[in-house]
């Protein structure tokens, strides 16, 4: 994973005023350090026109980076400033020097081997007077400091979370079906229709668990529903009958113990019906709907009054809504047995990994290196088959973050609630954006609720709050 070090700051200071010291004139702005491919790029605007010096006198200036902790240190290009005299020689010899008074900024630049100890460094300038010749004068003068390079390593901790195991793993599985009947008959006729494919469906949902060794089905229920045109009374009896009819039609297929599957029943979906006409276009949409919603009104008089109002848009909703009203809905209930070795879990996660608990992905994880591809694809995995899980989402936000991916590791902690560990991940995730205000207070907020790694972390965000808090400091860039 490439990733970019932690803001660099250099914080610039002003050049103090010493009368005994040559470039206390030299104005130096806009410092800045480029990393790239193992050099570092130092540079900056340098002002000469406050810089008075006799004709005859001249200094080497030398930019330097100096280590804040040892003898360290990076000499960079110098520069020559001369007095009147000397640079109209250098002018003759076509040697570079630049004239002090002069008007113009010096942009600046000059690219040296780069060093970890740079970290934490001190900018300085240098100053060394010379005569003819270049021949030294004297001792050079003591360097001034013009700013200071400090690069706050912050490397997340990130906190993974071990699932609970599950003492058994209830799963269920659902679907509808149109199962059609001849008018006012309870009767199933598998060819009549569309019914073969509707009842493929039922038995591809339940052949699906029951065919699975690793799966006991612990129940089947089913919900028979009528459309509201018609008298309610025959809408119960339509209801009722064509659901046990479904049921009957099962059990002759699979002999289920009879306590398996049970039935129940709605004897009109006006519910169907009013989620339709609130996502319709229907003209007098709302009106349809005050009388659909009015339970004080008997189910017949709700159906007839809607028929009699608005006889254009019941006779739409008769051709093209009621049928998809006549339904019934299903659901399996089942178990998935634990799965005891590492062997299993593994071979059961390339296959069928949504028969895994949490804490099963878990172990299988454990068994990789952690931030490698499949390592990471096991929190992936893990959250899509749980996918409103606090645990699954702040394990799968931690991979994120560790491969760059913000946007997906800020969607994965919106749904990790609100544990002192998720509250301490959200902290990481603003730091690794710069957000270094934001993470202080998730930081400290996990430090009071005693997550281990969050103290050092704060201490690392506060640190570099200390150097960029004035907001005159710039950072260093990486190429």
């Amino acid at each position: 994973m490439k990733k970019l070090l932690s803001t660099v700051i250099v914080a610039i200071a002003a050049l103090a005023a010493s009368a005994s010291n040559p470039i206390d004139n030299i104005k130096i702005d806009n410092i800045g350090v480029t990393r790239s491919e193992g050099n570092i790029a130092l540079s900056m605007n340098i002002d000469l026109s406050d810089v008075d010096l006799k004709s005859t006198n001249e200094y080497v200036i030398t930019p330097v980076i100096r280590s804040a902790v040892s003898d360290d240190s990076i000499a960079f290009e110098p520069i020559t400033v001369s007095g009147r005299s000397l640079w109209y020689i250098h002018q003759r010899q076509n040697s570079p020097a630049f004239r002090a008074g002069q008007k113009d900024i010096i942009e600046y630049k000059s690219v040296a081997p780069d060093y970890a100890w740079v970290d934490n460094s001190k900018v300085l300038l240098s100053a060394q007077a010379q005569g003819c010749c270049k021949a030294p004068i004297g001792e050079p003068v003591e360097p001034e400091e013009v700013g200071h390079i400090y690069i706050p390593h912050y490397k997340p901790q990130f906190n993974y979370i071990q699932p609970v195991a599950d003492s058994v793993k209830e799963r269920h599985i659902e679907g509808r079906a149109y199962v059609d009947f001849p008018v006012n008959l309870i009767t199933i006729y598998p060819n009549y229709r569309n019914n073969a494919y509707e009842l493929s469906k039922i038995i591809a949902t339940i052949d699906s668990v029951k065919n699975d060794s690793d799966i006991t089905i612990r129940a089947i229920s089913i919900k028979g529903f009528a459309s509201p045109e018609g008298p309610y009374n025959n809408n119960i009896r339509l209801a009722k009958g064509r659901t046990e009819a479904l049921k009957t039609y099962i059990n002759n297929l699979y002999k289920f113990d009879q306590s398996l599957i049970s039935t129940s029943y709605e004897p009109e979906d006006w519910e169907g019906l009013i989620q339709y006409v609130k996502g319709s276009n229907l003209t007098n949409r709302e009106a349809i709907l005050a009388i659909a919603e009015n339970n004080k009104i008997e189910p017949d008089a709700r159906n007839t009054r809607i028929q009699r109002e608005f006889p254009e848009q019941y006779a739409f909703l008769l051709a093209t809504v009621y049928p998809g009203l006549r339904h019934s809905d299903y659901r399996i209930d089942y178990n998935i047995r634990s799965y005891s070795t590492i062997e299993e879990i593994l071979a059961v996660l390339n296959t069928a990994p949504q028969k895994l608990s949490l804490s099963e992905f878990y172990r299988a994880v454990a068994t990789m290196e952690p931030g490698s591809d499949e390592y990471n694809e096991v929190f992936e995995t893990a959250v899509r088959m749980y996918p409103n899980d606090p645990v699954a989402n702040l394990n799968a936000a931690n991979t994120a973050m560790a491969a760059g991916n913000y946007v997906a590791a800020k969607r994965y902690l919106d749904r990790a609630g609100d544990d002192p560990t998720a509250i301490y991940a959200r902290g990481i995730l603003a730091a690794l954006q710069s957000d270094y205000q934001e993470a202080a207070g998730y930081f400290g907020q996990a430090a009071r609720l005693k997550v281990a790694d969050a103290p050092a972390a704060l201490q690392s965000v506060q640190q570099i709050l200390k150097y960029d808090g004035d907001g005159s400091s710039i950072p260093v860039k990486q190429n």
